[in-house]
């Protein structure tokens, strides 16, 4: 259930995680084997949800070193909809790289530099990976991309509480950030490996404080790539995606 224009659209979440070999100075998946290559987790997020006559497809793709001492080496964001494109992608280089496109003049083309700071994109796979060591506390972290680019909000790190909390067989990964009005909860499984469950984001749309809720339908572990004939259809009929 999605938040847009003040009011909750229905839609469908996916969530593709898969390991990867990836080239760290080109910021590419590798298509060999090379000693340079880093191990990675890559989370491809995709949202698919309509608002009145017309729909959104939204993804990001986060790709994070399996080492979760280490920031997202490169994310990107991407909306389409029949008011037109934005597209966002960052580069860890020195300091962040942020390259921004959109049809819309507020939103205008730019290129951005940050400091590094913890991002929310990254979050996801390290709660996969190991929840233990989630930052908690009060931080500074940079806002999912999603959030940023739909709303037209300034692209840097914000203040930011983070928590952690068993409740019987889950974990609950809670990000509140005060000046933006906005709260994240991910709820994930206790045990490894630490399968997303469900999720809820409230913020003010247009006014009202609403929120964004999302509850898993199905998991399903499949060599995705390869999966790409008509009769493949029938796995995909699996995972409650008509």
């Amino acid at each position: 259930m999605q938040v847009r224009y003040g009011e909750i659209h229905e839609g469908t979440a996916v969530n593709i995680f898969v390991t990867e070999d990836f080239l760290p100075e080109k910021q590419v998946k590798a298509d060999d084997p090379n000693k340079k290559n880093v191990s990675i987790l890559k989370l491809n997020s995709t949202k698919n949800f309509t608002t009145g006559i017309y729909p959104y497809t939204l993804m990001t793709s986060t790709f994070s070193p399996i080492d979760i001492n280490q920031n997202a080496i490169k994310i990107s964001f991407s909306a389409q909809e029949w008011c037109g494109n934005t597209f966002v992608q960052l580069n860890n280089r020195e300091d962040y790289q942020i390259q921004f496109y959109s049809y819309f003049e507020s939103n205008a083309d730019r290129k951005i530099n940050l400091k590094k700071e913890i991002l929310e994109n990254e979050l996801w796979s390290q709660l996969r990976i190991s929840p233990e060591n989630l930052p908690i506390g009060e931080l500074q972290i940079i806002p999912s991309f999603e959030f940023l680019g739909l709303h037209h909000k300034e692209f840097k790190a914000f203040d930011a509480i983070a928590s952690i909390e068993e409740k019987g067989n889950f974990l609950i990964y809670t990000i509140n950030y005060p000046k933006l009005e906005r709260t994240l909860s991910i709820k994930a499984s206790k045990d490894f490996p630490h399968k997303i469950e469900s999720w809820e984001e409230t913020f003010v749309s247009r006014g009202k404080t609403l929120t964004t809720k999302a509850e898993k339908i199905k998991t399903l572990q499949s060599a995705y790539w390869s999966k790409n004939g008509v009769a493949d259809t029938e796995e995909r009929k699996e995972l409650g995606l008509n």
